[in-house]
């Protein structure tokens, strides 16, 4: 793979918090955001033209999964293409307790394995529950800081009103870091395309 302006893992809740309607709703949300112009003009805007995705979802202690492998996008095809894979991505991981600090040590361990050289690591963490299960996800925040990963999130907030101020303080970290909040999964889309504009173009690394 050549290189690219970003690294992005998405690591995505499957939890039993999140039902077959909303799990439909969410990677629904993240197609369509890969399929909305601003998006992919983003993609192709960097230095570089291109970003590094890829997508994992994850639910209890050793329920991880690589649903999506690193593709590299360097514009509207495929984009596009990469979305058409995530709508129709089967969920891999069994329903189960939200072991958010370990899909999180595994999405910092994707980014470790990236097949390009990428100026940016980020890994873009969404769900709808507070970490209830396995490794506490503060520590892996900061092993994944210490290693130049930004760790971004979205706080679905449907079932825990507080849960952004959770991302806030156990789930962010790294230059430009930062956490959004959407009501429910039926806006998940509009938030999703929000924060992916944000990480792509990079404006929150320029302090």
């Amino acid at each position: 793979m050549e290189k690219v302006d970003l690294a992005l893992c998405l690591a995505v809740d499957a939890s039993s918090s999140v039902d077959y309607d909303e799990f439909g709703l969410m990677l629904g949300g993240y197609a369509a955001a890969f399929r909305d112009e601003s998006v992919q003009g983003a993609i192709a805007a960097g230095p570089r033209g291109a970003v590094a995705v890829c997508l994992l979802m994850w639910s209890g202690v050793g329920a991880q999964a690589v649903a999506l492998p690193w593709a590299r996008l360097d514009g509207p095809g495929a984009a596009s293409a990469f979305a058409d894979t995530v709508e129709n991505a089967p969920r891999l991981v069994p329903p189960g307790a939200t072991a958010l600090g370990e899909g999180m040590a595994a999405g910092l361990a994707l980014l470790g394995t990236v097949p390009a050289d990428a100026t940016r690591l980020a890994m873009d963490v969404s769900g709808d529950g507070r970490h209830n299960q396995g490794r506490p996800p503060g520590p892996v925040r900061d092993i994944g800081v210490a290693a130049g990963v930004t760790i971004n999130a979205l706080a679905v907030l449907n079932e825990e009103a507080d849960l952004l101020d959770h991302y806030r303080a156990e789930v962010i970290g790294g230059p430009g870091s930062f956490a959004m909040h959407t009501p429910d999964y039926a806006a998940f889309a509009e938030a999703i395309r929000a924060k992916l504009l944000r990480e792509i173009i990079g404006t929150a690394m320029v302090a």
